[in-house]
């Protein structure tokens, strides 16, 4: 998940005044012009943001300061209150009925990622819940829909309900029947999209709400749209009452503007946010955690949740034993690398690491970084990769296996130095004690990879 512009000009703004010891109100003006235009930028809907700007100003006027907090720092923790009352205050999760299936509709407009996002969130369901889930095929309209969901449950091993290019309302009726007999405990409803909302579509949804009796009806909203999200689900929400969102493509939007608007113009909660193209990429929408990434604070608890749904704990204890033996060689860097592969892209992890997340460097980021590593030591011998030595001091097994790789020598050196630096560091775990944590931190905690593409 993206707010990069977002998050560069609220630190801006929200830096300069955080280690004052007294603001002026003349100050705090200033600095609520900032946060405006930010948010506008950003995309947001222009009502959220005069009532957010409007709500921290008189907050920031008129609170007593905590203790242990300037009014600067004050400041900035009423901010980060504020965004996360704009976004929901608090997880919101799945409903499931007491009597199965539930039965949960994906509506939204054409291109909006329901296809997708109906089998992620099968695949969500089957895994967090452990639900029996059937998808159904309710878009006959839009060319190759039901193959393309069909082709969906086949990757997230999830069956599919199809009756073809007949009434919608009567392919969800059999389908509910069908899910009865065989004890499915949850239906996924696939419905049909327009480029823009139509009475046509509304009726139609409508007639299989109320054949249904959906236990949820989501709805997924690309967050690409901005400001325009919030009107879309805020007209999807009076014709039919939806019961949360799914914001998809948020690992492209760098504005953010769509998730601080959709929740406080409807009242709905965004309950999942869709952060990239494999069928692993959904997340539960955690308001605290998205107001921590958009003030650059990073995000440790997904962090950490990512690495033990990613890493084998057994593979990764015997890595660890490795690491700490002082052992660690080219085979043991490249498990790391495929466990890091596992956990998402490159960038967007960094950006979870409270420190990372401000740095400026993170835009120069190569996802594909991992990619590169992997390459050159898959062009390395058995021999070599067991026994780091041989490549640090040899130039012509350096230079073989620059053009293996179709890489330069000098991303040889680097990837070599990379090593010796894990290497050390965790040589220096051995024997540290706290008041040399803060120094290793600097010499080893700053040094994003770089291995940049070819220009």
């Amino acid at each position: 998940m993206s707010y990069e512009n977002l998050t560069q000009r609220l630190n801006m703004t929200l830096r300069r005044i955080v280690h004052k010891d007294h603001l002026t109100e003349k100050e705090v003006d200033e600095m609520m012009k900032e946060v405006r235009l930010s948010l506008l930028e950003a995309d947001v809907n222009i009502r959220v943001v005069n009532s957010f700007v409007n709500d921290v100003k008189q907050k920031a006027l008129g609170e007593k300061i905590m203790k242990g907090l300037n009014p600067g720092e004050q400041v900035v923790k009423i901010v980060s209150d504020e965004l996360i009352k704009v976004l929901g205050k608090e997880e919101a999760t799945l409903n499931f009925s007491k009597t199965r299936p539930s039965v949960f509709m994906l509506i939204g407009l054409q291109g909006a990622g329901k296809t997708t996002h109906a089998g992620k969130l099968a695949k969500f369901i089957e895994k967090n819940h452990s639900k029996k889930v059937l998808l159904v095929a309710c878009d006959i309209y839009r060319p190759g829909a039901i193959d393309q969901l069909i082709q969906v449950g086949k990757d997230t091993e999830t069956t599919v309900f199809s009756e073809g290019p007949i009434n919608p309302v009567t392919i969800s009726k059999d389908a509910l029947k069908y899910a009865k007999a065989n004890d499915f405990d949850t239906v996924i409803i696939d419905t049909a999209g327009r480029l823009e909302i139509d009475e046509k579509l509304i009726q139609e949804l409508k007639d299989i709400k109320k054949e249904v009796s959906p236990t949820e009806i989501l709805l997924t909203v690309d967050s690409m749209m901005g400001q325009k999200a919030a009107d879309v689900a805020d007209t999807f929400n009076k014709e039919l009452g939806i019961t949360g969102v799914i914001l998809t493509k948020l690992d492209g939007d760098e504005r953010g503007g769509a998730a601080l608007s959709v929740k406080m113009v409807t009242g709905v909660p965004i309950k999942f946010s869709g952060i990239g193209e494999k069928m692993d990429d959904i997340e539960v929408f955690y308001p605290e955690r998205v107001a921590s990434r958009i003030l650059g604070m990073g995000d440790v608890l997904t962090l950490i949740e990512k690495a033990e749904d990613a890493l084998d704990e057994e593979e990764s204890e015997k890595l660890m034993s490795k690491m700490m033996s002082g052992t660690y060689d080219y085979n043991d860097l490249l498990k790391q690398m495929k466990m890091i592969k596992k956990m998402g892209k490159l960038s967007g992890l960094l950006r979870m690491i409270p420190g990372f997340s401000n740095l400026s460097q993170l835009r120069d980021i190569d996802d594909n970084a991992l990619d590169f590593i992997t390459v050159i030591i898959q062009s390395m011998t058995k021999e070599e990769r067991r026994d780091p030595s041989l490549i640090a001091y040899s130039s012509s097994r350096k230079r073989r296996i620059a053009y293996g790789s179709g890489r330069s020598v000098s991303d040889v050196n680097k990837l070599e130095q990379m090593l010796e630096k894990q290497k050390k560091a965790f040589k220096m775990f051995n024997n540290i004690d706290e008041s040399k944590m803060e120094e290793m931190a600097k010499r080893f905690g700053n040094s994003p990879i770089d291995f940049n593409k070819r220009k």
